[in-house]
């Protein structure tokens, strides 16, 4: 039975940055548990931090809430707004935060929750220090937020990318050929490195990990001579390429076909990875992020992120989030159970 609990409390919800499956399940989560466990009232904001600047918002009640656990995308709209970011001169722009912090003032805030990755929580940790009493929660796919072991968002990408390799096998076997697949992530190699060892890639190239073209090439040619059919090759959008090719699979598609003259074709995965239904795992994680970050605001806990660490859902402070990254640590324990199963990273 759940206990009411009689307060005033008044929060704003925002999505920010890139969207990614899961976030109307985090916003579910915030706002059911703040207006049936808390009676809070909340608030949702439109379009980011464009709508904090615009004070651009509607109320939500819990049937709003209702029926948006399993769609893809935001029922409040994002934006990839940065209110403290540069004029193009070095020096920020510094009246975008005072209209958030008096647009703030004048909606009667007593929080506001800020669901995004990097950029937003850096966003969110220097809004803090303005004085605005803040929550964070942190959604990627790319699963490089500091500070917790898992982004919701990440498992859908890495279940879209998988079954994308798993297509990739047919067509390769079939011809005959090298096919390389393409997966975003920033600088980050977490949805390549998952997505590559779940897929069963023969090579898997990720930011963290510095490669040579001529080892890759040595490999593959290896696989052909041992009458391996085809190969699937992986490799993250950050991996580092030589020239104007901005396209990671473009740039590996022809310098591996010059180096081995192998027939080679190219596969970018793109935005797929970013759209559609969410999976359960990422249902019920946004879920309990999203319900922890009601609690910190009942608790009055502000100024935190919430977290997940060993299996445990907790928060930390948002300023020893903001600027940071999570990158694959080279040692990772998966690298090394890939490597030996055979598996190349191209060093």
């Amino acid at each position: 039975m759940i206990n009411r609990v009689t307060t005033t409390q008044k929060i704003g919800i925002l999505t920010a940055g890139g969207d990614c499956p899961g976030i109307n399940a985090a916003i579910r989560g915030v706002g059911k548990t703040a207006i049936i466990k808390y009676n809070m009232q909340v608030i949702g904001i439109s379009d980011g931090f464009t709508g904090m600047i615009n004070k651009e918002y509607t109320e939500l009640n819990e049937n709003d809430l209702s029926g948006i656990l399993t769609h893809g995308g935001t029922i409040l709209g994002t934006s990839r707004e940065k209110p403290y970011k540069g004029n193009g001169k070095g020096k920020p722009d510094l009246r975008k935060p005072l209209l958030i912090k008096e647009h703030y003032e004048q909606m009667g805030l007593d929080c506001l929750v800020c669901i995004g990755g990097n950029g937003t929580m850096k966003t969110a940790s220097l809004l803090a220090k303005e004085g605005l009493n803040v929550v964070g929660i942190p959604k990627t796919i790319d699963n490089d937020v500091w500070g917790t072991d898992r982004s919701f968002g990440f498992d859908s990408a890495v279940n879209i990318a998988t079954e994308a390799i798993d297509r990739l096998h047919s067509t390769a076997n079939s011809h005959k050929r090298i096919m390389i697949i393409e997966l975003m992530g920033h600088n980050a190699g977490w949805i390549t490195l998952y997505a590559g060892i779940a897929g069963g890639g023969d090579v898997i190239l990720i930011p963290e990990i510095d490669y040579y073209e001529e080892k890759v090439a040595e490999y593959l040619l290896k696989r052909a001579n041992e009458r391996k059919a085809y190969s699937i090759v992986v490799v993250a959008e950050g991996i580092r390429v030589q020239g104007k090719e901005k396209s990671a699979a473009g740039y590996l598609s022809k310098v591996i076909g010059e180096l081995t003259g192998l027939e080679t074709r190219q596969t970018v995965l793109g935005y797929i990875q970013r759209g559609g239904t969410p999976s359960p795992m990422d249902r019920i994680l946004a879920t309990r992020y999203g319900s922890a970050a009601a609690d910190l605001i009942a608790g009055k806990n502000y100024g935190r992120m919430v977290a997940m660490r060993n299996n445990t859902i907790t928060s930390i402070p948002l300023s020893e989030v903001a600027g940071k990254t999570r990158l694959v640590e080279p040692d990772n324990p998966l690298i090394g159970k890939a490597v030996g199963m055979g598996t190349s990273f191209g060093t």
